[in-house]
Order: structure tokens, then C-alpha cells, then sequence
């Protein structure tokens, strides 16, 4: 067990624990910070599993927003240094005759993160690209 583990159940034993020798499980979760619903189902945890069912086990994996595939990600770019003056709805559109499907303000936020929001930017990663490829 990690000392992060033990430290996520050192936390939530320590409320029950206090609740137990206040004798009042409202007191203790205001002392703590907790609502009272955090305190029974920390001790309906223990109840079915023992101590080791404190722990986050079922923590999914989070989404990232705003996300899009690599593959998308990587046609809006080679698109924007090929057609340099093109803006995003422009782009957007032109995509779509190409069976990519993304929306306007997708290729904006992909030219945020790409650093190709302007023209001039665009412009500056071409010649940047053409210096590295000859």
C-alpha cells in the first residue's frame, strides 16, 4: 500500500474516529468539514469491506476537454500552412469536402494550442517547417 493510500484512509478513519469520541457524528463532520453523508458512507465502506474499502478504487481515468483525434489535429495544421490566408470557417468547410469534420471553433482551438492563430504566425511556421525539411 503507497503512502498516498494510507494518507487517503488515515483521513477518512480520522472522521470516524472523531465522530466516535465526540459521540456526535454532526459535530464531528462539522469539525472536519465534511457533510454528514461522507461519514456514513465512509462507515458503510468499512462495514462491508474493512479498512482497505476506504480507498479510491473505482477512480476513472479523466476526459480531456475539448479534445480532439491526432489525426484531425494533424490535417488542420498541414491544411493552415497550405492554405495560409484561409480563416476557420474557411478551413472548417474545406475539411468537411474531405471527410474530416470539424467545427469552426475547433480549428480555432487548435490553432491556439499549434501557435498558428494569425497569419503571420502561420506564415512564420511555414517558413520554419521549409527551414527544417529544405
Amino acid at each position: 500500500m503507497s503512502s498516498v493510500q494510507q494518507n487517503v484512509i488515515k483521513h477518512k478513519s480520522g472522521l470516524l474516529n472523531l465522530a466516535a469520541e465526540l459521540g456526535n457524528v454532526s459535530r464531528a463532520c462539522k469539525v472536519m468539514g465534511f457533510p454528514s453523508h461522507t461519514f456514513y458512507r465512509y462507515q458503510s465502506a468499512i462495514d462491508e469491506g474493512g479498512i482497505e474499502a476506504l480507498i479510491d478504487a473505482n477512480r476513472r481515468k479523466p476526459t480531456i476537454k475539448n479534445c480532439v483525434e491526432e489525426a484531425t489535429e494533424a490535417a488542420v495544421t498541414s491544411f493552415a500552412l497550405e492554405h495560409l490566408s484561409f480563416g476557420q470557417v474557411h478551413v472548417s468547410n474545406e475539411l468537411r469536402k474531405r471527410g474530416i469534420f470539424i467545427s469552426p471553433s475547433g480549428v480555432c482551438s487548435i490553432w491556439l494550442r499549434q501557435n498558428l492563430e494569425s497569419l503571420k504566425k502561420r506564415l512564420s511556421s511555414l517558413e520554419r517547417h521549409v527551414a527544417e525539411t529544405g
